[in-house]
């Protein structure tokens, strides 16, 4: 996917934000299309007619597309767009033609377009003019690869499973929040992005392992990024004694260490990956409530015994609070 492209060494960042000056991720500018907003996919006016538009006798032009200004075309992974300038009645852009692919062909009608190549989640636009003559046009997409991993203390791998990441823009709106650009990525999938910092949020598990860098993409390179978890998976079990078999129907309440409920399941286990820190456990059965204070430590993953004992049965008020 970035055949002939350097790589950069791995980046380990911790659980303290890895800073890097912001800048946000553009499109080419060289025709003053920074302001523009393109369309989206459904947004966008189809043509009229059912003949494809880039096959008719006019003017050809040959569209191809580079990562760098001094990048080799790219044969493959590209989505083009073919749009006229002018809005219609709605404020859509009609679409004039499209394609698939590295290098694309398209024969045009004489006069001005928009043409966006889209390579994965970059892109960028250009305004061509259209003769009788053959031409060709190139457009740069300053664009990179980011590929991003995890591991616990030590560099133990995390299981692809339970990770995930997602990527938002690295300039944070006037109400702080940033825009989402991709959820869900799976661990060392590539991620194709315009050049830029972006932040990024890893998630191990679903409870509060959760991790927050910025990561600048370069152009023309795949940048690989790892962070550590400092979490560890817990099961927590309701026993009658210590390594006795876990009672069914149990109701499970975490608190962490300032008393707030972060979590709730019900079953014989609660098995959460929690990041590192100390927890109540408040666990239910039968109009009896027990609890257990514990440890995560990172890294060590444990197995939480709960005796249904008297010792450690509450006031049901107080494990309401």
């Amino acid at each position: 996917m970035f055949e002939g492209i350097p790589r950069l060494f791995p980046i380990w960042l911790g659980a303290a934000l890895f800073m890097v000056p912001v800048s946000s991720a553009v499109a080419q500018d060289a025709d003053g299309l920074s302001d523009l907003k393109l369309p989206g996919i459904s947004s966008f006016a189809t043509p009229n007619s059912e003949t494809s538009l880039a096959l008719g006798s006019s003017g050809a032009i040959t569209l191809s597309a580079q990562l760098t200004d001094k990048g080799a075309d790219i044969t493959r992974g590209i989505v083009w767009r073919v749009f006229k300038p002018e809005p219609t009645g709605d404020g859509k852009l009609p679409l004039v033609a499209s394609a698939h692919g590295g290098s694309a062909v398209f024969q045009l009608e004489p006069g001005s377009y928009l043409v966006h190549a889209s390579y994965g989640r970059a892109g960028a636009t250009k305004r061509i003019t259209v003769g009788k003559d053959a031409k060709r046009e190139s457009l740069v997409l300053d664009a990179g690869g980011l590929k991003l991993d995890a591991v616990l203390s030590g560099g133990v791998r995390i299981p692809p499973k339970k990770l995930r990441f997602s990527i938002y823009e690295g300039q944070a709106e006037a109400n702080h929040d940033r825009a989402l650009i991709i959820p869900d990525v799976e661990p060392n999938s590539v991620v194709r992005l315009n050049a830029g910092v972006y932040h990024v949020v890893s998630t191990y598990g679903s409870v509060n392992a959760v991790i927050r860098s910025d990561i600048r993409v370069e152009a023309g390179k795949l940048t690989e990024a790892a962070v550590e978890h400092h979490a560890a998976e817990m099961t927590m079990k309701l026993v009658r004694e210590s390594g006795g078999e876990a009672i069914a129907d149990t109701s499970w309440s975490l608190l962490n260490e300032s008393g707030d409920p972060i979590q709730e399941t019900v079953g014989a286990f609660a098995s959460m990956v929690l990041a590192e820190g100390d927890y109540t456990i408040i666990a239910k059965n039968r109009d009896r409530i027990y609890q257990k204070d514990f440890t995560v430590v990172a890294g060590q993953n444990k197995e939480i015994e709960v005796l249904a004992t008297e010792a450690s049965a509450i006031n049901p008020e107080e494990g309401a609070d």
